[in-house]
This record gives C-alpha cells, structure tokens and sequence, in this order.
C-alpha cells in the first residue's frame, strides 16, 4: 500500500476555483481509481495549515493519476497561485494493524 501525505497553506490568492477544483478532482480521482483508492481524507488546523491523506492499493494507479492531465493544471495552480506552501510525501506502507479489516474500513 502506498500512502500520499500532502500538507499545504493557502495563498493569499486562492479563490473560489480552489474549492470548485478540488470538488472536481476529488470525484474524479475516485471514478478512475476505482477499488484501488482505498481512503482519501482532508483535514484543517486550526492554524490554517492543511493536510491530505491519501491510500493507494497499486503504485500503478498513483502512477496514473499523477499524470492526469487535470490533475497536472492543478498543481501548477497549486504552485503558482493557491499555495504559500505545501508538501508532499510519497510513502510504502510496510505494516498497518486495525481493529477491522479493510474491506469494512468506512468508504472513502
């Protein structure tokens, strides 16, 4: 399994096509992942400092996604607009331990 960390601050410049591109993206990533996306979950501090995490089955599918060619346009928002700051971390998870097993986790 691979997990996708990305931590980001807002701009001073983002604007309301943030939120309408993430909303968009969010649907889509889950539409060409299929059962391959296994979580996806946003959360805010209340510093404003954001973060996304994000579970993949197959590398092959991040693969895929992180050549989108949406997906692409809106990093490059990202970078140039929407964020003062972010980062991203690409992770193999080598071990998870749950009260469940995954095919009862909660949808993503």
């Amino acid at each position: 399994m691979i997990l996708v960390v990305f931590r980001s601050r807002f701009s001073e410049q983002v604007d309301e096509t943030y939120g309408t591109t993430e909303d968009h993206l969010a649907e889509k990533v889950r539409e060409m992942a299929g059962d391959d996306l296994v979580h996806l979950k946003n959360y805010e501090a209340e510093d404003g400092e954001r973060l996304a995490l994000v579970w993949w089955r197959n590398p092959d599918t991040l693969e895929k996604w992180r050549n989108d060619p949406e997906h692409q346009d809106a990093q490059r928002l990202g970078r140039d607009k929407w964020y003062e700051f972010f980062e991203l971390s690409v992770a193999e998870v080598v071990r998870t331990s749950s009260s469940v097993a995954p095919e009862q986790y909660p949808a993503p």
